[in-house]
């Protein structure tokens, strides 16, 4: 028996309550794992609230990341006692997720916990430290260098805007942040952002083009943030958009990507290639210090889930909140 956190639908409405469950009603998959820690991102908030169609099955477990060992497999590639990791791949939007103890997963879904990394940690990086370290890899491979001039990040008080802000700081760019709350500011340093740019001056509508600020972007936001960064960066510039925080829409011209050749690439960490996930955690293993981690770090129980849910949509958490199992 063991405990996990079960979305029901009741008068068209989300429930979200911790019930006790036995592995008989898990999914039949090839490992069966005990699962350490889990985390609360974006998208868990959105399914455990039901204020995204995020789930269509019902009853439901959420939780897009897990890390634990293996139980039992009936795969070659994992044994029992194994430390795993898993991101993405729809668990915790189509397949039963990790706000649970126990989990069954494909072993192809898996890969080997990164050497310099606990359950823990793996957790407070999760899918947001993922998202962060393709998003800088991407811009990297377009050729950007930090003599290419600063970087913008958007949403940098969330989890994956506090992520790649270190990610950068650490190979050397100049880093802006942009904030809404004027509390976060020193955190934003802490992490190693030069400067801070305020959401309200982000959010003012733009001009087709406007004076050439940054090299590259982080967007996790979309809407006028996305737009107003598009028309402020810079010649041969690009930006990595992985979120829609501020909004899904976004109203722009063409003029960022034919007068200033502006690339805007997407960034999905739900269906990256394994071959990119590695590279992505072997870079966050060996680059976020376990002492940062900490201090964008809060743990929860189980029981807090649902309430942990509601106060990421409204803005009142930074950084990345973790679930203890």
């Amino acid at each position: 028996m063991f405990d996990a956190l079960i979305l029901r639908q009741q008068d068209g409405s989300t429930t979200a309550q911790v019930e006790t469950l036995s592995t008989d009603q898990l999914p039949q998959e090839d490992v069966l794992l005990a699962i350490d820690y889990s985390s609360i991102n974006y998208k868990d908030a959105l399914a455990i609230t039901g204020q995204g169609k995020i789930i269509r099955e019902f009853p439901f477990v959420p939780g897009i990341d897990l890390a634990g060992r293996v139980l039992e497999s009936a795969n070659p590639a994992f044994q029992p006692g194994d430390k795993v990791l898993l991101t993405g791949w729809g668990v915790g939007e189509r397949h039963w997720g990790g706000l649970a103890q126990r989990a069954r997963v494909k072993a192809d879904w898996l890969l080997p916990l990164p050497a310099g990394l606990d359950s823990r940690q793996a957790m407070i990086l999760g899918t947001a430290g993922l998202t962060a370290a393709l998003c800088v890899m991407a811009l990297e491979q377009h050729g950007l260098t930090p003599d290419s001039g600063p970087m913008l990040v958007t949403g940098a008080s969330g989890g994956v805007g506090s992520i790649a802000i270190t990610l950068l700081h650490a190979a050397g760019y100049e880093v802006a942040a942009v904030s809404g709350r004027q509390s976060s500011h020193d955190y934003l340093h802490q992490l190693g952002a030069d400067q801070i740019v305020t959401r309200a001056t982000m959010q003012q509508p733009s001009k087709p083009l406007e004076s050439q600020r940054w090299a590259g972007v982080i967007d996790t936001t979309g809407g006028n943030i996305l737009a107003r960064a598009l028309a402020e960066t810079r010649y041969g510039g690009c930006i990595a958009a992985c979120g829609l925080a501020a909004d899904h829409r976004l109203e722009t011209t063409v003029m960022p990507f034919i007068l200033r050749a502006v690339t805007l690439q997407g960034i999905d960490s739900v269906y990256s290639s394994k071959e990119e996930r590695k590279k992505a955690w072997n870079r966050l293993a060996k680059t976020i210090p376990s002492k940062l981690l900490d201090s964008i770090a809060n743990e929860i129980p189980l029981t807090n889930a649902a309430d942990t849910a509601h106060k990421l949509l409204q803005g009142k958490l930074r950084g990345r909140t973790i679930v203890r199992l």
